[in-house]
């Protein structure tokens, strides 16, 4: 069973890994034009065999059709300074050719009622194996630092309390949601003022 597991999970693997490379490379870009790169970080990951059970289980999704209705078997996380840098990430991810953009959701505009934020966009990538091409669904959650501190958290919470969050710890998280929003909002104000301090400490330390 774990070896049928193992061959069904090896392309979501391996399109991790490709991607990884691809976006990090973006960034790599903009470092060499001097330019101010809208992706700070990339990480990524194939959600565990557990996870994915537990999310076919509570979603109906048969397992014989997990690969036409699970987006995030492959998930990418791109971080990014500011919240103005997330539709410029989404724009390039949309003008490549090496995948296509089969789906938006946009829960920054439209958080959720937990007060979660982030931009999701689902990729269909295609990955070559021996026994030919292969597309995939893969999921890229596009997030400032802060949201993704506040969803790292809501994270661990979830998992602690099954979902079943009590009232006073739902209160706080939505307003450490609204914090954290207020921060990426201030941050925002003063950002040339901030892109121009790195710069100048990018300077400072190639000498």
């Amino acid at each position: 069973m774990l070896k049928h597991w193992d061959l069904f999970l090896a392309p979501y693997k391996q399109a991790v890994e490709e991607l990884k490379v691809k976006l990090k490379g973006m960034r790599s870009q903009y470092e060499l034009k001097s330019t101010h790169s809208p992706i700070e970080f990339v990480t990524g990951r194939v959600k565990p065999i557990p996870s994915v059970l537990d999310k076919a289980a509570r979603k109906g999704i048969p397992l014989d059709r997990l690969e036409e209705e699970m987006q995030d078997i492959a998930g990418l996380r791109m971080m990014c300074q500011f919240v103005d840098d997330i539709p410029s990430v989404v724009e390039i991810l949309k003008e490549r050719n090496d995948f296509e953009v089969v789906e938006e959701r946009n829960y920054i505009t439209e958080k959720k009622e937990s007060g979660y934020r982030s931009y999701h966009v689902v990729l269909r990538y295609p990955v070559q194996t021996i026994e030919g091409e292969k597309k995939i669904l893969v999921e890229i959650q596009i997030r400032t630092l802060a949201m993704n501190f506040w969803a790292t958290i809501e994270h661990s919470l979830n998992y602690k309390y099954s979902g079943n969050f009590p009232k006073e710890i739902k209160e706080r998280l939505q307003r450490a949601s609204e914090a954290a929003f207020q921060l990426d909002e201030e941050m925002s104000k003063i950002r040339e003022e901030i892109q121009e301090a790195q710069v100048m400490f990018s300077r400072k330390k190639e000498k």
